[in-house]
């Protein structure tokens, strides 16, 4: 009886990201790692919705990266006030190709070409509750423990043993 993994495939890829979000993610990706910024991408939220990308300064503040791939894609998803109280900060992600101004003021704002991210708008500040910020902090520990281990399983599956 062949061993099953509890892990999907690619637990950061399900199918509904399409490529320019993909693209999009990329670039913003490059962003933070030269900031020195951590991010994991799809996190589940305890809300029951999950955010695109969480990212964890050194100081250990968070901010969810929202990404938006078109003005449909913007206006069809209402979900993105609820990010507010899982950081400390929220931004919006997209490309060259969707106007800045459909953005809300209040957020951050990062336009990415895939290759390179710049931060056109930094998202004002609201620290979360200290309860919150604790259960981030674990969530997003332990996704990243999960994630390397399923890494390191699929790099190196164990040997059948029949």
């Amino acid at each position: 009886m062949p061993l099953v993994s509890p892990f999907r495939s690619d637990p950061l890829v399900d199918g509904r990201q399409s490529e320019r979000a993909m693209m999009v993610r990329r670039g913003v990706q490059r962003l933070m790692m030269a900031r020195r910024v951590s991010l994991l991408p799809e996190v589940p939220l305890d809300t029951g919705r999950r955010a695109d990308l969480v990212c964890l300064s050194e100081k250990g503040a968070f901010a969810i990266i929202e990404i938006k791939t078109s003005i449909e894609d913007f206006r069809a998803d209402q979900k993105w006030p609820i990010y507010r109280l899982h950081c400390d900060q929220l931004y919006f992600a997209t490309h060259p190709g969707v106007p800045a101004g459909i953005f809300p003021e209040d957020c951050g704002l990062i336009v990415s070409d895939g290759y390179e991210a710049e931060i056109l708008r930094e998202a004002p500040e609201e620290r979360m509750p200290p309860a919150t910020r604790k259960a981030l902090t674990l969530r997003f520990a332990r996704l990243s423990a999960d994630r390397l281990l399923q890494a390191e399983w699929a790099a190196n599956p164990a040997p059948n043993p029949l």
